[in-house]
């Protein structure tokens, strides 16, 4: 019998997550990224977006300046995979288990997948194209190869 192995991520990295999946999804939704949008989303003050900020601009995830905040191409990558993780999520809930969804359990989730396995719950759930909120999945590259 083998011994269950704990594991403990880091709340650094599913706070950037956070941010870049809140930035993606403003832009999904055709409103301007700004501090005061992010913040209400994400349920924090600004001065901390604003600390998020820069620190993402200085990891080359968002071009901030005076202009605004857009996603570079990594974080535009980080943010469609945090989508996609988030919405399969709730498709498997909703269409697989029928059981309700529940969004802190998503929240908590979608940080721990790593790209075998939401291609595979993708492609377990036959490649859905929109969620159970109508908004669209970001296809993966097995939706591509199965087409």
């Amino acid at each position: 019998m083998t011994d269950e192995i704990l594991f403990v991520g880091t709340a650094e990295a599913e706070h950037v997550e956070m941010y870049l999946k809140a930035i993606w999804h403003l832009k999904e939704r055709n409103e301007p990224v700004k501090i005061s949008s992010i913040a209400k989303m994400l349920n924090v003050r600004q001065p901390s977006v604003v600390q998020m900020l820069k620190k993402l601009n200085g990891q080359n995830l968002v071009d901030y300046n005076k202009a605004g905040v857009k996603l570079t191409e990594e974080g535009e990558k980080v943010g469609a995979s945090m989508m996609r993780n988030s919405r399969l999520l709730e498709v498997l809930m909703e269409s697989a288990l029928k059981v309700e969804i529940d969004e802190e359990m998503v929240c908590g989730i979608e940080h721990h997948m790593n790209k075998i396995f939401t291609d595979a719950l993708c492609t377990m759930l036959k490649h859905p194209r929109k969620c159970p909120h109508e908004h669209d999945i970001p296809p993966g590259e097995c939706c591509r190869n199965n087409s």
